[in-house]
């Protein structure tokens, strides 16, 4: 007996309902006090981000906690007050000793004034700055995303570094009208008047004209036809990027000053002040010949530098044939650790953990990449970035987490002999995150996909001990009811297997519903990822706000972790079976799965997909005459694949921003290397594709099979999108239309990849659900 189908009201309750539960972003812990009994105490700030569907946007809060600790354990720990809504901060960060915070702010402008930034310094009791970036007018506004971005202070607690845009100068046209050169003031003709002197970090370079420290604006003269030169971006979420420069808030002088002397042919980012203030340690990201989108994207050429304030020389301290992110000063100020990937290749692989040692200057591998994923064994580095504190107060260990197949664990590595210990390996399956870690209190998220993010309390064991690592649980977050859940492995038949990377698995989770008509079959949602929009760590910067959003954007080198993920948990409410397929090529397995995709999508990750469902069908008591695919980006292209090459297995699609066609995608996209790279052809800037390559790449594309598509299609694309241009969608819609396959377009403003505006996430679900409900005949 079919269900009744829910009504639309129904279905918006409970996905206001669902959404309203807040995500944990950020967690940064105050020093130690002493009570009158000798006690230690510590206070915790958290961050959450929530939506708010009647404001259509996503608010940030603050919630504090109180940790009593005597070193060794935690005695007590509890909340103190409610919750504050956090506004308009773009970046915030803790100087060393705890005492300050500072803050850069956004200010709507005035009447018809643009949006200005200010940059503030608070101390226990009070605002004591606030200093107006964009009146000083001496660079553009300040990156606040976790690629470049940072707010870092001087191990003094004088001054602060962070990333801005270069100040670009005023273009005029040919033909504007210029001023009677009379003999007036320079105030009378509008010429800039005397710059401030660059700030006093250390003496500067004989014979730089000013040092490394400039205070010098742009160029007086104003050029003439200038007003529409193409400036490059980095891409995708990073469209107001083009060229970051470090720049430098002396707080007790109030002067603003841009560092100089960084080779024209990089652009920096994720800097922090050397040991004892010397100079400023940056990753720089070669820009030539052209910028490739970046985000989501660790295979970037770039390489560790160190600009000397005293002696004004910029010095490489990595490899500069590779890609490094991630840079971490430990508390001695003795080493850094960074992670690196090889240039090119995969958009995510399997991450080396590299130490340099800041007095002896060797650099060493602390961790490999690790080919294949072994039980009970480190499975590799698979992270968009290490914690922003990540050291151990013994400046030996360090804490990251990673995906460990379909799962996140948390794990310590000792850096001087490269051993590692799962801190989680005896805690229930989940996603854990590590959010900070201070004097070893140990702050990190856990969430599962029927459970919504909680907070977690540790003290990190001594060395040798960690493996007894007790959890407590600060904030709960009760699960939903209704949802049960597992994971499932996989073996590809013989048949399938890759001739040079044979043995290797997959899994897959599924999640059904617990409640429900006894003997109903439920009807099945397939989603095979694209890449992961699981939110990033926050950088020293950064406030990160996670919109626990499935892993839609972009792929296919991604993974599922069994977490938190709105849309799934809201369809198995709805009373959908749902399954999540982290097929061949996925992280956390090892490099080999992510080596054995490329070249062979379109078929490898369509069989481990295809052979998943037919598995689960089998198995489960599921409707298999009620399947339908939803899926981003790769996982689009991949839900697009198995409607053309498997049309009698499905009875309905939704994708959002899909690759259907990598032939006409290479030309538009902002990383034209994937295109190649998972094809499995080689990519050079320089080249271009010849007819044998267009042919392969179209042979691989998902509209080969667009006349064998019966299955009504929605389509949802974001009109911003520079990763998987909107073209892609509509390319497929009017195959669709063509052919007379019932066929649906959602086109969202001001939303790119991702989707990921409160309004267009919450419209999407709504005509997803809708969509699947009526063609599924629920």
């Amino acid at each position: 007996v079919p269900q009744v189908q829910p009504r639309a009201e129904e279905l918006s309750e409970l996905y206001r309902e669902l959404s309203q539960h807040p995500g944990l972003s950020a967690a940064c812990l105050g020093p130690d006090l002493t009570t009158q009994y000798g006690g230690k105490y510590c206070s915790l700030h958290t961050e959450w981000s929530q939506r708010d569907l009647a404001r259509a946007e996503n608010i940030k809060f603050c919630r504090q906690y109180l940790i009593f600790h005597d070193g060794a354990s935690i005695v007590y720990s509890g909340p103190a007050g409610t919750c504050s809504e956090i506004k308009d901060e773009l970046l915030s960060r803790e100087s060393p000793s705890g005492m300050l915070k500072a803050v850069l702010r956004k200010v709507p402008g005035k009447e018809k004034e643009k949006e200005k930034q200010f940059l503030e310094v608070w101390d226990q009791n009070r605002k004591v700055k606030s200093i107006d970036l964009t009146a000083l007018d001496k660079h553009g506004s300040v990156y606040d995303d976790d690629q470049f971005g940072c707010l870092a202070w001087s191990h003094s607690e004088t001054h602060l570094l962070y990333v801005a845009e270069k100040k670009r100068p005023k273009a005029e046209s040919f033909f504007q009208s210029k001023a009677p050169e009379l003999g007036t003031s320079d105030e009378d003709t509008g010429h800039p008047k005397k710059e401030d002197a660059p700030i006093k970090v250390g003496s500067p370079h004989p014979g730089s004209a000013g040092g490394w420290l400039c205070g010098c604006g742009a160029d007086q003269t104003v050029p003439q036809g200038e007003q529409f030169v193409y400036h490059e971006d980095w891409g995708e979420t990073l469209s107001t990027r083009s060229v970051p420069v470090l720049c430098v808030l002396d707080i007790e002088g109030n002067s603003i000053s841009v560092l100089e002397g960084i080779p024209e042919h990089l652009s920096p980012g994720q800097a922090f002040w050397s040991p004892e203030d010397t100079g400023v340690v940056f990753v720089g990201w070669w820009h030539d010949p052209f910028r490739l989108g970046l985000r989501h994207c660790t295979n970037r050429r770039s390489a560790l530098f160190y600009v000397d304030l005293t002696g004004g020389r910029c010095e490489l301290l990595s490899e500069d044939t590779k890609a490094v992110w991630s840079p971490r000063l430990s508390p001695d100020g003795c080493r850094i650790v960074y992670l690196e990937n090889n240039v090119l290749g995969p958009h995510q692989q399997c991450s080396r953990l590299r130490m340099y040692d800041w007095y002896t200057k060797h650099t060493s591998t602390v961790l490999e990449a690790v080919p294949r994923q072994a039980w009970g064994a480190f499975p590799g580095i698979y992270c968009g970035a290490l914690p922003g504190m990540c050291w151990a107060a013994d400046s030996r260990r360090i804490l990251l987490d990673t995906a460990q197949r379909s799962q996140q664990d948390v794990f310590v590595v000792d850096t001087a002999t490269g051993t590692t210990t799962s801190l989680t390996a005896d805690s229930p399956q989940g996603s854990w995150s590590v959010l900070t870690i201070d004097r070893d209190l140990l702050v990190a998220r856990f969430s599962t996909p029927s459970c919504p993010p909680m907070l977690k309390v540790a003290v990190l064991p001594a060395a040798g001990h960690e493996a007894q690592t007790h959890w407590i649980c600060l904030q709960d977050a009760p699960p939903v009811p209704g949802i049960s859940w597992g994971i499932r492995t996989l073996q590809p038949p013989p048949g399938q297997e890759h001739p040079q990377y044979g043995g290797l698995d997959f899994d897959a989770i599924l999640m059904r519903p617990s409640e429900g008509p006894a003997g109903q079959k439920p009807p099945l949602v397939v989603m095979p990822h694209g890449k992961s929009l699981s939110p990033p760590h926050c950088t020293p910067a950064r406030q990160c706000h996670p919109l626990l959003l499935l892993p839609f954007a972009g792929g296919p080198h991604s993974v599922f972790t069994a977490g938190w993920m709105l849309y799934p948990a809201a369809l198995c409410r709805v009373g959908f079976a749902v399954l999540l397929v982290n097929y061949r090529g996925s992280l956390g397995f090892g490099q080999d799965s992510v080596a054995s995709l490329p070249g062979n999508v379109g078929t490898q990750d369509v069989h481990d997909v295809q052979l998943c469902v037919e598995r689960v069908l089998q198995e489960e008591m599921l409707d298999a005459s009620r399947v339908a695919l939803v899926g981003g980006s790769h996982g689009g292209f991949l839900a697009c694949h198995l409607i053309g090459q498997f049309p009698d297995t499905y009875r309905a699609c939704v994708v959002r921003n899909p690759v259907v066609n990598i032939a006409s995608m290479v030309a538009t996209t902002d990383i034209p290397d994937w295109c190649l790279t998972e094809t499995g052809l080689p990519y050079k800037p320089d080249a271009l594709p010849d007819p044998a390559q267009w042919t392969e790449m179209l042979h691989k594309s998902p509209i080969r099979y667009v006349d064998r598509v019966r299955v009504p299609v929605l389509l949802m694309l974001g009109e911003d999108d520079r990763r998987v241009p909107p073209k892609q969608g509509l390319e497929y819609y009017r195959a669709l239309k063509a052919r007379g396959v019932p066929t649906r377009l959602l086109w969202y403003p001001g939303n790119n990849h991702a989707l990921a505006g409160v309004e267009a996430e919450a419209d999407g679900f709504m005509n997803m659900a809708l969509w699947l409900l009526k063609h599924l005949q629920c």
